[in-house]
Parts: structure tokens; C-alpha cells; sequence
């Protein structure tokens, strides 16, 4: 892969790990985000990846889907949850139908390989902005709205008989997103940048299909729609939270 000269960062050193089990692709990745001023490591599998997380920790995971033995998208969806590293997905399949899986199971962006060193970092600066902006959200430990209760610390959602509602990694951040601009008309670019990371047509279809599931698991018999259609412009979260 061919680096790019790319601009230092200014802030203290994140850290990357780099899992992939082409050790061509891992060393290039490394030494590309080195040259941005992030500290890299690297694991040429899953097993490696949790020695690296336990030895290093890791503010950013750089996750190929397909390794020997337990794959990416195994490994993303037993590490999704409160506490665990961002992780952008690379993968070779690029297709719709790859891209929304990564993203419904934990990934917080998604690339296709072979992708541009500078799209990376760029997208890798992004999620880790978003994900140190959601950790300051002004939001209590849990949010209610319509009879419902969202758990933020523990991701767990509650409808007003108290049942939790399972929610997929993509489901809670988009839903976090809409509790966080009630009353909003949010476009579908404005949804990937808050819950996800924009990549154009092909993400606009990845949030319609999150919104669609979202909104099932919030319907009540007889009571209005939580999430609104707003024709030609996004969606609106129609109800007011509170603590």
C-alpha cells in the first residue's frame, strides 16, 4: 500500500491497533498512521488483538472482517458495548448488504478495502471525535421519553411495561443521536455524522433501513409515532426526553 505524506496531530497520541492478518496491509496501515501522528500497533489476528488490548489498550480499533479463525465481524459484535474502543471495519466485501451488517453488529465506520490512507485518517479522526463528543454529551445515566426509559451507561432500552427492548450497537447510537436533537428535522447526513460516518448513497440506505427497525421497536398500540417521517427533508424525533 503507498503512504502519504500526512500533517502531524496536535493533540496527545491516540492509539490504534491495527488488526488485520495480511502483514503487508497491517505494517503499511501502522506506518501510515504513524506518519499522522497517531501510536500504532498492530495483531495479526483476534487472539492477538486481545493480547495487544490488554498489554496497550486502544483508543481506535482498525478491524479487517475477514481472518482465519474467529473473523472481524465475530470479534466486533463481542466487543460491542459501553466501555470498548471505537472500531472501523476494512473488508474487502464492499457491497450494501456487508456495510449495513458491519455497522447494525458495533462498527463505528465502515471502508472497503482497498481504500485511500487518507480517507482512513480522515475517518478514523472523525469517529474519534464523535466518540469523545458522545462521552461529554450532556446526558443524564438514563434518558425517558413516551413511557420509555434508555439506560445510557448500560445501552438498554426499557418500553413502558419495563421489558427491555434488545437494541443492536446501530439502533442505540442512532437512537442516543435522536434523544440528543428531539423535535429536529435530522437529515440522513446529519444522522450518519452523528451516529455513524457519512460515505454517500450507499450509508443514506443503511440509515433508512436502522430507522425502519428503530421505529418498530418503539411502536405502541394506539400512540403517536415516536420517530416522524418528514418528507423530502429526514426524520424528527417527536417527542420531548427528560431525566
Amino acid at each position: 500500500m503507498k503512504t502519504a505524506k500526512l500533517q502531524p496531530m496536535t493533540d496527545p497520541a491516540p492509539r490504534v491497533l491495527i488488526v488485520d492478518d495480511d502483514p503487508e496491509i497491517r505494517n503499511g496501515l501502522a506506518d501510515v498512521f504513524a506518519r499522522a501522528g497517531f501510536a500504532a500497533f498492530t495483531a495479526g489476528d483476534v487472539p492477538a488483538m486481545e493480547r495487544a488490548l490488554d498489554k496497550h489498550g486502544a483508543d481506535l480499533i482498525v478491524l479487517d472482517l475477514m481472518m482465519p479463525g474467529e473473523d472481524g465481524l465475530s470479534a466486533c459484535r463481542r466487543l460491542s458495548g459501553s466501555g470498548r474502543p471505537p472500531i472501523i471495519m476494512l473488508s474487502a466485501l464492499g457491497d450494501d448488504a456487508d456495510r449495513i451488517v458491519g455497522l447494525e453488529i458495533g462498527a463505528d465506520d465502515y471502508l472497503a478495502k482497498p481504500c485511500n490512507p487518507r480517507e482512513l485518517v480522515a475517518r478514523a479522526r472523525a469517529v474519534l471525535r464523535r466518540a469523545k463528543e458522545n462521552g461529554d454529551a450532556p446526558l443524564g445515566d438514563a434518558v425517558r421519553f413516551a413511557g420509555f426509559r434508555l439506560d445510557i451507561a448500560r445501552r438498554e432500552l426499557n418500553d413502558p411495561d419495563g421489558i427491555v427492548i434488545a437494541l443492536s450497537a446501530g439502533e442505540f447510537r442512532l437512537l442516543r443521536a435522536f434523544v440528543e436533537h428531539p423535535r429536529r428535522v435530522l437529515t440522513r447526513e446529519q444522522l450518519l455524522d452523528y451516529a455513524f460516518s457519512s460515505d454517500g448513497d450507499v450509508f443514506d440506505r443503511a440509515v433508512d433501513v436502522q430507522v425502519s427497525r428503530l421505529r418498530r421497536k418503539l411502536e405502541r398500540p394506539g400512540a403517536p409515532e415516536v420517530i416522524r417521517t418528514v418528507r423530502g427533508e429526514g426524520y424528527m424525533f417527536d417527542v420531548k426526553p427528560s431525566a
